[in-house]
């Protein structure tokens, strides 16, 4: 039986860990394609500005990346130093995606970022283009392998518990490759880093029309920007849907938990938009709903009810007694008494394991659990409500304005517009961060909504944490508290530095820095030269 505090102390450890590798991630998979889609431009057209928005933003991406790979090899190493039995447990079947994804993706994106940079003057136009193409490939296959992983920690499928070896064994790498839950979540979480992509673009390519500087390289990448913004936050609303409804198809707690849905409704269920969630009383005071709107979101359907938690408590205590009766005769069958009729019992009773380990944070021995300590049990098969309801409802809030953001920039810059709408352009530099806030809190409702699991229903988070001191804990979670903050900090150091720069940066001279009025920009957008400037590079280019 672990102590709260140690399990509490890892799972922070980790998710702090987690957090911080995600602010690199999401921009590395979405500027990828943004660099592939502006060297294509490159490549058809000749037209050098084209090659100059690949380097430049190629520059930013690199710096994100190379911080990114910095944080994230953190995160493999805590399964076995803060999570050695979750290891154990199910490391046959978590470590294979793992594994592809460092040989597979990790491995060629790292390799071809080097010819990225390197290759410029070393390779053939559509040679580079090929380079940043699989840059682009094996950075979002690195996604997909770990979302495979993390898809099966939700709903895990493809494998069974082996009573000899005491742990979780594949049966079938197909279902685990092409697990529902996996599969919408790579999309969903691609497509929002695509979009995460597409407004750190845009957001600084308005800070330099708002300077009246760059203006042609500006009002180019904001156009590639917002084109692939919009396409994508569509995708991400869009598969968002598909995500809700494989959370109320497979994750049935998580799905009320998120809409504090305490009580099982009459179809058609009704979505609860705003209220105060509450797990000691068990109700969602003040609650306002919109009638129907649940039922079409988890069920797509006005016939079928989305249950309740209260009613899910139930069907847990019926699984924590049935995971009693299969802890005893796992125990016999370990203890050498292996008959057919204890076989036969564990075999009945073996899907239901999982929920009577959650009676190992009360006792040692959950088959002799007490009442008191079975009802405990219950309590905790669910998790927190309130901090999922609003994380929730932060990262739809976030969504939202970011498609009213592409909408109208897109909008506006179809009709040759957006350098006068100031307005608007500072809420796109005021924004970038708003893509960031959507991305962690999703990962928050993902990661918190499976709890007390681990391995959804297959083992307790308060069983998979390793037996470590707090002492080991607390300095190693300040540890990495303070080295994180300080990778943070240079990543803003570097990124305010080149961002400021511009793509002035990238040639001994300057960019012509236009600060006519809107009435002398030519037909272009590029902004007719000053007598005393600089003289552009992109002089009569056109956009």
């Amino acid at each position: 039986m672990l102590d709260s505090v140690m399990v509490e102390l890892s799972r922070w450890q980790f998710a702090i860990t987690a957090m911080y590798h995600f602010l690199f991630v999401p921009l590395t998979l979405g500027l990828s394609w943004m660099l592939v889609i502006m060297e294509s431009v490159y490549v058809m057209t000749g037209r050098e500005i084209y090659k100059d928005m690949t380097k430049f933003w190629g520059k930013l991406f690199g710096i994100n990346f190379a911080l990114g790979v910095t944080t994230g090899l953190t995160m493999e190493f805590q399964f076995g130093t803060n999570w050695s039995y979750y290891s154990h447990y199910v490391g046959d079947v978590f470590g294979a995606p793992l594994a592809i994804e460092g040989l597979m993706a990790f491995f060629l994106e790292s390799t071809f970022i080097g010819l990225f940079f390197l290759g410029w003057e070393r390779l053939t136009k559509r040679q580079h283009l090929g380079v940043t193409f699989l840059t682009a490939v094996g950075s979002n296959l690195s996604a997909m392998w770990i979302l495979i992983a993390n898809g099966w920690m939700q709903h895990p499928v493809g494998a069974e518990f082996s009573f000899e070896t005491m742990r979780m064994e594949m049966i079938s790498f197909s279902e685990v490759l092409f697990n529902p839950v996996a599969q919408v979540k790579f999309v969903h979480t691609v497509a929002a880093g695509y979009v995460t992509a597409a407004m750190f673009v845009a957001g600084i390519s308005a800070y330099y029309m708002l300077k009246g500087r760059d203006l042609a390289f500006a009002k180019r990448s904001f156009s590639v920007a917002v084109g692939f913004g919009l396409a994508s936050i569509l995708s991400v609303i869009l598969l968002g849907d598909e995500s809700g409804y494989e959370v109320g198809d497979v994750q049935k707690v998580k799905l009320a938990a998120i809409e504090a849905e305490w009580h099982t409704e009459e179809a058609p269920a009704a979505f609860t938009a705003f209220g105060m969630p509450s797990n000691e009383d068990e109700e969602t005071h003040n609650a306002f709903k919109i009638p129907w709107a649940l039922g079409l979101i988890a069920t797509r359907s006005l016939d079928e009810e989305v249950v309740g938690l209260k009613e899910l408590m139930r069907e847990h205590e019926i699984r924590i007694r049935s995971g009693m009766v299969a802890y005893e005769y796992l125990q016999r069958l370990r203890n050498g008494q292996d008959t057919e009729a204890n076989r036969a019992m564990f075999k009945d009773h073996m899907d239901d394991l999982g929920y009577g380990l959650l009676l190992k944070a009360y006792t040692d021995n959950p088959a002799e659990a007490t009442e008191e300590q079975i009802q405990m049990a219950v309590k905790d098969s669910i998790p927190e409500v309130a901090p999922l309801f609003w994380a929730f409802r932060i990262m739809v809030a976030a969504g939202f304005w970011m498609l009213l953001l592409l909408v109208l920039g897109f909008y506006y810059n179809a009709k040759r517009e957006i350098q006068n709408k100031r307005w608007l352009l500072r809420a796109f530099l005021y924004s970038i961060p708003v893509p960031w806030l959507a991305a962690e809190t999703g990962w928050f409702v993902a990661e918190f909504g499976r709890q007390p699991w681990a391995i959804g229903e297959v083992l307790p988070t308060s069983v998979a944490a390793s037996s470590l001191t707090a002492n080991d804990l607390v300095i190693s979670l300040s540890a990495f508290i303070i080295f994180y903050t300080l990778l943070f900090l240079i990543e803003m150091f570097l990124m305010f530095k080149f961002g400021r720069q511009g793509p002035s940066s990238l040639h001994t001279g300057k960019y012509h820095f236009e600060k006519q009025q809107a009435s002398t920009t030519d037909a272009g957008g590029a902004g007719a030269p000053s007598t005393t400037a600089p003289a552009s590079p992109y002089r009569g280019e056109g956009s």
